[in-house]
């Protein structure tokens, strides 16, 4: 089982209280210590509006800009986004992004991608938010149209949503055949069909009862199509709240609340809230069930030691 860490982009309230000339600053302080602490891969969230109350109007920042920066000011941790919302950016121009990324990050990036979901986002943004059915055949196409930039020299696709016409795509991304594909989402009639079809890892939520179920979904797939199930990584996503003792998770939890502006029990039933030892159980069924990543979000990550503790007390425990 291998494992990554968020850093504070302010998605989820976490810059709360960190002046707008700090913020920037903040994102690479939590990167280098990403890095420092054992951690093998940083993430961002692909998205524009605060969650849970958008009004805020507190910080959040861009994705890709992002990775551009982390590409830069960081040396060996892998980077990635959980997950790129493909509503956002067209197919075409979002390939040459993300080889982009590659090639500033000297061939450390994993490119995860999702139908997207956040309404709200959208029509504020101005783009269409047409069904379930139909997002999830545009990142079908999308994903076509990427993995065609990545390997091809001119490349062309005609699909029903999107096309291209001889489009290059250079310079290429630096891994061979091209960066791993992370499909996320759990939809069991369409999406799990598109991660048997194109992924290199799927992610689901880190519920062990959830987990199961969508696996087993995934395995019928695969085995529908003809594709080895073995060859996808299942991962998961992991909102932790972590503490030395119940007294400092409990205070933790109290200041989270605050900060995302909610009720604790919110906190408690939407996150992972315990000592190291209670993750450790947890996570330990998701490796029994065949998780290889977990990519972990630490509500305290600006403030507090969530981050520390999990890299000191629970990896070596499941590694």
């Amino acid at each position: 089982m291998r494992f990554g860490a968020f850093v504070p982009q302010g998605w989820r309230m976490e810059l709360v209280g960190v002046p707008h000339e700090e913020q920037w600053p903040t994102i690479m302080r939590v990167a280098g210590e990403i890095e420092e602490l054992g951690y093998e891969s940083a993430w961002v969230y692909d998205h524009f509006h605060n969650v849970p109350d958008p009004s805020t109007q507190e910080s959040t920042f861009e994705a890709w800009s992002v990775m551009a920066g982390l590409a830069a000011a960081t040396k060996n941790i892998r980077l990635g986004q959980m997950c790129t919302c493909n509503g956002y950016r067209p197919p075409a121009y979002m390939a040459k992004v993300a080889a982009t990324v590659d090639v500033m990050s000297g061939g450390r990036l994993e490119f995860s991608i999702g139908a997207g979901w956040y309404e709200h986002e959208y029509l504020a943004y101005g783009y269409p938010f047409p069904s379930g059915g139909t997002r999830i055949a545009e990142l079908n196409e999308s994903i076509q149209i990427i993995k065609k930039m990545w390997t091809e020299d001119e490349a062309t696709f005609k699909g029903e949503h999107f096309s291209i016409d001889a489009a290059i795509c250079q310079p290429k991304p630096l891994q061979d055949p091209h960066p791993p594909v992370w499909i996320a989402g759990g939809g069991e009639r369409k999406t799990l069909r598109v991660v048997a079809e194109h992924a290199d890892y799927s992610n689901f939520g880190s519920d062990p009862e959830h987990f199961a179920h969508k696996s087993k979904v995934l395995e019928g797939h695969c085995e529908a199509i003809g594709r080895d199930y073995s060859t996808i990584g299942r991962t998961a996503i992991l909102h932790a709240v972590i503490g030395r003792t119940e007294a400092e998770v409990d205070a933790k939890v109290t200041r989270v609340a605050a900060q995302m502006g909610v009720e604790e029990e919110r906190v408690r039933s939407g996150m992972a809230c315990g000592t190291s030892d209670v993750v450790v159980d947890r996570l330990g069924r998701l490796r029994d069930l065949g998780c290889v990543h977990i990519q972990t979000y630490f509500p305290d990550v600006v403030w507090g030691d969530g981050m520390a503790v999990f890299a000191n007390e629970v990896i070596p425990a499941l590694t």
